[in-house]
């Protein structure tokens, strides 16, 4: 064999060697490159249900034990997971018609109102002319709901400092002289313009949220009564109250679609179990626990803020009424910036020049607005009643099945026998049932408590 033979085989088992080990390592580093996308997907979706969760999960839940003594004990385990099963599939309805309303109209994401918009716009041609009513209308929903979490907030936080305060000293101000006191301070935090500054005081908010929580449930589950101490069943009086302040607690609604035009994986959000499944999951049972045992302790005494139920003269419980009270003032910031920016964007064309001092004054007549409301209305558990009736009921159960209505309507289309028109037609029902019930239980027990004070 001749050495130019030998030389060119030696050759080529080297471009052979050398190409086995190319592949080996385009192989190895293939496997890590798809073993590091799909960790990098589940921290993503990770984020995703973290931040579902803390959207979900507020002031709501400490007033879940109230909506069990509305309720009853066995009615209210059963009712919060209808209720909460009813919201998770709204939830549902509103992204599979986001991605539909996508594809239509060529754009990466759309928003809560902007998918009504779309939705209208690409509908039947009788309601095409209202896109822009309906994109108004559920901007304003969210502005009124979130205003009205603000007021709400202001309650908490007056009510927890009054119990504190009173215990130490032998003027009993007025729960009114609180929130007169809260306002500069409210005033002079709703000055900041950029989200990203108050961060800060989200991190702590949660921090103290968390701490708050847990000797929360260590008072709660200290000499538990018995199961037979409480009805399974409260009254049908009480059952519209029950449905405003579980779906106040678990309707995240409005954090819904900024998560998911977020995620890396949008599909992740909506599947099976996905990150909406867990998430809300989670939140129902963590809501249902906190409603059963509280009532389960408290019984008839049980408040609109469980922390309220907590003993006033030992330091530990003191504590939580004030760390919880501090953390739901700061979260008020946090929930102002959304209707704030809703009202800007409709108004800020009228003012020219002068944009900035506009926007500074009407930050300060909304904060003055919200303690007014707060002063007339101090009664906590009504008025959470009241606004998750309102806002809620529309917002997270009639709007979506609205939506999907507009958009199925001529292409996909109805389904056989029209089943999308009836199951969408019983979830608006359901809705209207629970705005009318709730909204006029609660003006009627906020007025028979307001007669009641000024008797």
């Amino acid at each position: 064999m001749s050495v130019a033979v030998i030389v060119s085989m030696h050759m080529l088992r080297t471009v052979l060697i050398v190409c086995i080990y190319m592949l080996q390592a385009a192989v190895i580093v293939s496997m890590d490159m798809l073993r590091a996308a799909v960790i990098v997907s589940m921290d993503m979706d990770m984020d995703t249900l973290i931040h579902l969760l803390k959207g979900s999960l507020g002031s709501g839940i400490l007033a879940m034990p109230l909506a069990f003594y509305n309720s009853g004990l066995l009615f209210g385990v059963l009712a919060t997971f209808v209720i909460g099963f009813i919201c998770t599939y709204c939830v549902h309805v509103l992204v599979k018609c986001a991605h539909i309303l996508c594809r239509r109209t060529q754009v990466p994401s759309l928003g809560f109102a902007e998918i009504a918009e779309a939705a209208f716009l690409a509908g039947p041609p009788a309601v095409q002319r209202l896109s822009g009513v309906a994109s108004a209308t559920i901007n304003w929903f969210l502005g009124i709901d979130l205003l009205g979490c603000c007021c709400v907030y202001i309650v908490f936080v007056a009510k927890n400092l009054k119990q504190v305060v009173d215990f130490y000293t032998d003027d009993h101000w007025d729960l009114r002289i609180y929130m007169v006191l809260m306002m500069p301070v409210l005033i002079a935090i709703n000055m900041v313009r950029n989200l990203k500054y108050l961060a800060p005081l989200s991190m702590i908010a949660n921090l103290l949220i968390a701490t708050g929580l847990a000797i929360t449930f260590y008072y709660i589950f200290s000499d538990m009564p018995a199961l037979e101490t409480r009805p399974n069943f409260s009254t049908w009086h009480q059952l519209p109250l029950f449905f405003g302040t579980a779906i106040f607690a678990l309707e995240g609604i409005g954090v819904v679609m900024p998560l998911e035009n977020n995620m890396k994986t949008p599909t992740h959000f909506v599947g099976c179990p996905g990150v909406l499944n867990i998430g809300m999951f989670v939140v129902v049972t963590l809501y249902t626990s906190v409603g059963f045992f509280g009532y389960l302790k408290y019984g008839d005494e049980t408040k609109g803020s469980i922390t309220l139920n907590l003993p006033t003269e030992e330091v530990l419980a003191q504590s939580v009424k004030v760390m919880i009270a501090v953390a739901i003032f700061f979260t008020y910031a946090l929930q102002f910036y959304v209707p704030m920016e809703i009202i800007w964007k409709a108004v800020n064309h009228r003012f020219g020049a002068h944009k900035l001092t506009a926007e500074y004054i009407i930050r300060t007549v909304l904060v003055i607005a919200t303690v007014g409301i707060a002063a007339a209305i101090p009664n906590l558990g009504p008025f959470i009643s009241l606004v998750g009736a309102v806002c809620l009921s529309t917002l997270g159960i009639m709007f979506p099945a609205i939506i999907e209505l507009v958009t199925f309507w001529e292409d996909p289309g109805l389904g056989r026998f029209n089943w999308v028109l009836w199951k969408n037609l019983a979830i608006i029902l359901f809705g209207v049932l629970g705005f009318v019930t709730g909204t006029y239980s609660s003006i009627d027990e906020i007025v028979r408590e307001f007669g009641t004070n000024v008797e």
